[in-house]
């Protein structure tokens, strides 16, 4: 009974490895993707704004801890029709209103920047 409890432990260890070297090879691949890709500026218009939340808790010597993480994403539609969905920062996230048009700059899935119009 104990080699199998001690195999599925071993099992589990490398396949949250493999997840977590997985991520990290994508983050890295997308980075490398954004660095190559050429710096746009288009006219845009936002067309949405959403924010995900994701709670943590943490439960250290029976003391409980809750704490939450947002991330911000915006939906601009661009001349041709297109839209795309880009993370910001809070600070930018909370100047945009849906309706605002302007100029979007981004390059590749970076969002660089919004003059408004």
């Amino acid at each position: 009974m104990t080699s199998i409890f001690s195999a599925m432990v071993f099992l589990v260890f490398f396949l949250a490895l493999g997840i977590i070297l997985l991520q990290l090879i994508r983050g890295a691949g997308q980075w490398n993707r954004n660095n190559h890709a050429p710096r746009l500026t288009v006219s845009a218009v936002v067309v949405a704004k959403r924010g995900d939340v994701i709670h943590h808790h943490h439960d250290a010597g029976g003391v409980g801890h809750t704490a939450s993480s947002t991330t911000y994403y915006v939906t601009f539609q661009v001349a041709s029709g297109d839209r795309m969905e880009l993370q910001l920062d809070g600070r930018e996230y909370g100047l945009l209103a849906e309706g605002d048009q302007g100029e979007l700059t981004f390059q590749g899935t970076r969002y660089l920047g919004f003059q408004r119009m």
